[in-house]
């Protein structure tokens, strides 16, 4: 997830130590209500792109649409929502994190290490995801058994169940750690490309267009934020396109997650095998890239969403 504070950085502020820890507190804030709301609002495709992305026995025959109408009448309309609640636990801190670490590695490529210029947001981007996901990469296993349940043959009865049982069964803290490989190395070029497309687009429209494009900040006259309707445009652009490049490693990070969930998780012990394995029997388009054009229709809202609260919340904690 990015944003158009992710690609700037912050106004100089007091020296003052405690003028410092309220400024990265609001901005914490911020970015973890902003995820919480976005995440929210698409979390019955999140939910229906893992179904299809591990082949569930019971949907893997239906596409995105039918398997959205058939979830609820299999499991009742909570269950799109399925496993949200870890994600709500997992995306608060991640969001955070991310925009933080964002805005600190861009600072010491350009300024530690004199990388300057796009190159510097790219890869700043690609260390931000990383490390976010790191720190919260349990919370998003926990997410993804519970979502991968159906009703009637839960293995986990909740959150605290599913640590537990993890932990006992499938080698302890390790346990929680599994698929870590493929989400780091999916996560660089997703990350990146999403701050590298959104800061481009953000900094060209403002530069040449900025009546038509941008606004004043309600906070803060002075600067210039994008309109919500632009933020959207080019935070779907963005996504859309790391997407495209970062997939195929999503689907085998969901499948090694699920480890023995799944009837064939012997053959999904390694990114290589995993990506081989998904390749030879289902091929590209229904293995490698199943579930792909759920992607694409979930960057719209999500962006809209995410933009949107986050630009409010901004305003509203004077960060601008």
């Amino acid at each position: 997830m990015t944003s158009e504070a992710a690609v700037s950085t912050p106004p100089a502020i007091s020296n003052t130590p405690a003028k410092r820890d309220y400024y990265w507190l609001r901005s914490f804030v911020a970015g973890g209500v902003a995820g919480c709301c976005a995440k929210t609002t698409i979390a019955p495709l999140d939910r229906v792109k893992i179904l299809l992305q591990a082949q569930n026995p019971h949907y893997k025959h239906l596409g995105v649409f039918s398997t959205l109408k058939a979830v609820p009448q299999k499991e009742g309309f909570l269950g799109l929502y399925k496993g949200n609640g870890a994600m709500m636990v997992r995306i608060f801190p991640y969001g955070a994190i991310q925009f933080m670490a964002f805005d600190n590695y861009k600072k010491l490529l350009s300024k530690q290490i004199g990388i300057s210029g796009h190159i510097h947001r790219l890869m700043a981007g690609s260390m931000a995801g990383m490390t976010a996901v790191i720190c919260t990469y349990p919370l998003d296993v926990i997410r993804a058994r519970l979502a991968f349940q159906v009703t009637g043959e839960h293995r986990y009865t909740g959150i605290a169940n599913a640590f537990h049982t993890i932990y006992l069964k499938e080698g302890g803290v390790l346990g929680f750690y599994r698929g870590l490989t493929p989400t780091l190395i999916g996560m660089a070029p997703y990350a990146g490309f999403s701050f590298f497309t959104f800061g481009t687009l953000k900094s060209l429209g403002l530069k040449h267009f900025p009546e038509m494009l941008g606004r004043p900040s309600s906070d803060n006259p002075d600067v210039l934020i994008l309109k919500p309707h632009v933020n959207l445009l080019c935070g779907g652009v963005a996504g859309a396109i790391a997407q495209t490049i970062s997939y195929p490693l999503d689907v085998a990070r969901r499948r090694m997650q699920l480890g023995a969930v799944l009837p064939d998780s012997e053959k999904c012990v390694s990114l290589s095998k995993t990506l081989t394995y998904v390749y030879k029997t289902y091929g590209i388009k229904k293995g490698l890239y199943r579930g792909l054009s759920l992607n694409y229709i979930r960057c719209v809202p999500s962006q809209a969403v995410a933009f949107t609260t986050y630009e409010f919340m901004k305003q509203v904690l004077h960060l601008n």
